[in-house]
């Protein structure tokens, strides 16, 4: 059994590092893009135009602007494959001033507890169930993320200038930020891989319309592979036709993800609609629009809140060109549900994915907390569609 998963980890694209095949595989680093925060997830992931809390170090770095002089922490827990995968998150984020704010964000996604059988069989031929060890193939990322409101006026070189970024710098309408990943993934003792890679995005708010866009990897991630496995094990890969990896270079293509929103004011009531597109730049996907090199992948997400207390979601994405039975194609969507609840300095989200398993993915609950733990508690999510 860990024989097999072992070359299937290694043959994998995601894994796959030899020199002679493609350095951009599709689907590389893709545990960075499942998500995190239940409240994004119950609104299929369309964050980034109206996203203003700590997961803004996820969704939008330009949202980080928005926090407020207290000390935000998140932390999610999700399970995928009836409880085999599990996929954490935790971040903290506080403003530096009253103009900018940072955030580190930790995540965690693996598979934990693979029995390695590849020494089942003694040198004498026999089976020794005692000779089964352990291991887990697990990804991370570490992400430290900066926000800041407006733009510098130094930067200004004419009045032209002056009167643009004096435009963008009213009542804070505009922001932007970054972030800086570092990515360790590893196979047990037999594989380990470092990356690192820069993402950047913007924010814009008039009236009651937000806009956002976010450029991922933007100067490409790239992830160095190197493998250390033992000659009884390279001896096992061959006899079973395995091919033996080695060292190498993954590199992970640019994304953007842009997005709009419209916030509606009902008395105790805020209403919030938002629709994404992510645009993939490594390829053909099998999306709602597949082209090659680009592309694109639209989501819709709603929310209600009531009191800045309650909240109410729902998104729809995941679209898929499926092949049934009888060579019939048919459109896959991904429908996702979503509630909160604010107490006091606590926040509980909850959302569920894939409701009536209508896509082909599994679905999946997840549950995430958001805590405010210092200074004031007027910014929150339903405070910035005020």
């Amino acid at each position: 059994m860990s024989v097999l998963l072992l070359s299937l980890l290694f043959q994998n694209p995601l894994f796959s590092q030899d020199n002679s095949t493609d350095l951009t595989p599709k689907y590389s680093n893709e545990f960075l893009n499942i998500g995190v925060g239940a409240r994004a997830l119950g609104m299929s992931a369309s964050q980034v135009a109206s996203v203003n809390d700590v997961t803004s170090g996820y969704w939008n770095p330009a949202g980080l602007s928005k926090l407020g002089p207290k000390i935000q922490i998140a932390a999610m827990h999700s399970e995928y494959f009836a409880g085999i995968a599990k996929y954490d998150y935790a971040s903290v984020g506080k403003a530096i001033d009253t103009s900018s704010a940072a955030a580190f964000s930790i995540i965690r996604f693996g598979v934990d507890d693979i029995p390695n059988t590849t020494n089942l069989i003694d040198e004498g031929g026999n089976i020794d169930y005692d000779r089964i060890t352990k291991f887990s193939a697990v990804d991370y990322a570490f992400i430290v993320s900066y926000g800041r409101k407006g733009l510098s006026r130094n930067s200004a070189t004419s009045t032209s200038d002056n009167r643009f970024i004096n435009n963008l710098n009213n009542k804070d309408r505009f922001s932007w930020g970054v972030n800086a990943k570092i990515i360790y993934r590893h196979i047990g003792d037999f594989a380990q891989g470092w990356g690192f890679g820069i993402d950047a995005g913007v924010q814009y708010r008039v009236r009651n319309w937000h806009f956002g866009a976010v450029a991922k990897d933007i100067t490409s991630t790239f992830n160095a592979w190197s493998y250390s496995i033992d000659n009884q094990t390279k001896e096992v890969f061959r006899n079973t036709g395995n091919e033996i990896p080695s060292n190498g270079l993954e590199i992970t293509l640019p994304r953007v993800v842009a997005g709009i929103g419209r916030s509606f004011n009902l008395k105790k009531t805020i209403l919030l609609a938002e629709v994404n597109a992510t645009m993939t730049t490594d390829g053909k996907r099998n999306v709602l629009v597949s082209a090659n090199p680009i592309s694109i992948d639209p989501s819709f997400g709603l929310e209600a809140i009531y009191n800045k207390t309650i909240f109410l979601r729902a998104g729809v994405g995941n679209f898929q060109r499926v092949l049934e039975f009888d060579n019939v194609r048919s459109m896959t969507f991904q429908p996702n549900i979503g509630m909160g609840l604010r107490i006091r300095t606590l926040q509980i989200d909850y959302a569920l994915s894939d409701i009536g398993n209508v896509s082909d993915v599994l679905y999946s609950n997840v549950f995430s907390l958001r805590l405010f733990i210092s200074g004031s508690s007027k910014n929150s999510n339903a405070a910035s569609f005020m």
